[in-house]
């Protein structure tokens, strides 16, 4: 993938300069390339994980890499099970404390599969909780501390990851469509709830991406026939999505909200 540049002339005016922004699930895949941009557009990032600790790290090195003048890093490293109360409030504190500014964007895109890619009749009640206690419950959580304290009438942003699975409704995914399609309807009525607070909530839904979420479980022969629903012929990559998720959290997309944007190159 190729990187988005961090070095930034200091006289250039950048969209998101000193908004702080956590991205959720952001040690790799989507999540990653996702805070990489937003730092490069000038944002302050609270990289999440829950248990790749190593790898947030990284991204957090890559980000503060660029800016090893300044005496507050840029990006900061926070582990946190969004699925408990106690850690999405641990998550938005740490935010607050480091950077010692009010939260302007959260972008939540931690999220799980059944990489056995079971019908309904051959899934386990064990793991359809697993992956609703993350996908659902934890987008609940992260909404309803977020809807609290991201700064009110300053182009505050609500951005929330589904997937175009939504569209496709494709048999052995209901587990984890399912759960994306609760975080779209989240996302609607959310974008109502904020009204007067001039905080928007979007949902960006991509199609398949080639992370390693997308490839774990799947043979070459599945990988294959995925690409060929696609018109573009290929999988989707990080940078088909972050610039969207970039503009979403800007000031010029004020004017953009409770909407679910899929962003699959066509596919179906």
């Amino acid at each position: 993938m190729a990187t988005t540049s961090l070095v930034n002339p200091p006289s250039i005016s950048l969209p998101l300069q000193d908004r702080v922004a956590i991205v959720t699930g952001s040690s790799r895949g989507i999540g990653k390339a996702i805070a990489i941009h937003l730092a490069s557009l000038g944002a302050k990032l609270v990289i999440n994980y829950t248990s790749s600790k190593d790898q947030a790290d990284l991204v957090a090195d890559e980000i503060n890499s660029c800016r090893v003048l300044e005496k507050t890093p840029q990006a900061i490293v926070v582990q946190a099970d969004i699925s408990e109360p106690t850690q999405v409030k641990l998550l938005f504190d740490e935010a607050e404390r480091v950077f010692g500014l009010q939260i302007h964007v959260l972008v939540n895109s931690a999220a799980i599969t059944d990489t056995k890619y079971p019908t309904i009749a051959n899934t386990s009640v064990e793991d359809f909780d697993r992956i609703f206690s993350v996908n659902c419950r934890g987008t609940f959580l992260c909404c309803k501390e977020a809807a609290k304290r991201i700064i009110r009438g300053g182009g505050g942003r609500i951005i929330l990851l589904s997937s175009s699975s939504v569209g496709a409704l494709r048999p052995n995914t209901a587990t984890y469509t399912a759960s994306k399609a609760a975080v779209e309807t989240m996302t609607k009525i959310l974008a109502k709830e904020l009204k007067g607070t001039g905080i928007t909530a979007n949902c960006v839904a991509p199609g398949p991406i080639a992370t390693e979420m997308f490839f774990s479980g799947r043979s070459e022969e599945d990988v294959n026939r995925v690409i060929e629903r696609c018109p573009h012929g290929r999988l989707g990559e990080t940078k088909d999505v972050v610039p969207l998720v970039g503009f979403l959290a800007s000031d010029a997309a004020e004017w953009i909200n409770g909407q679910v944007i899929r962003v699959n190159g066509g596919y179906v």
